[in-house]
């Protein structure tokens, strides 16, 4: 009777150790996985890092707002379609500047 238990829980123990490496092989290859997603996927920069996030939102909302007045005047007060574009296109180009000089905190 005795010999009967102690082999049932060789067998167990036997059972559970298999067990037991199977679910190390199995986290040791989820958490390989996991470093190389860690590794292959860019960092997020958190705090002030683009180039929008110099502005405020209300700044930002001014800077749209007043370039689609602008584009919305050049359209109403210019009739030439050549001259609408050309003031559109030079609008856009030179916004960068005003902005800068107008709100620039440096």
């Amino acid at each position: 009777m005795s010999k009967e238990r102690a082999r049932r829980r060789a067998a167990r123990e036997a059972d559970q150790e298999r067990a037991r490496a199977a679910r190390a092989r199995r986290v040791a290859r989820r958490e390989r996985r996991r470093s190389w997603v860690r590794v292959l996927t860019p960092r997020l920069r958190r705090g002030r890092t683009g180039r929008l996030r110099r502005h405020s939102r209300g700044e930002r909302a001014a800077i749209v707002l007043l370039t689609a007045v602008a584009v919305a005047g050049i359209w109403s007060f210019v009739d030439d379609l050549a001259l609408r574009l050309a003031l559109v296109v030079l609008l856009l180009l030179v916004l960068p500047a005003i902005v800068v000089i107008a709100l620039d905190r440096r």
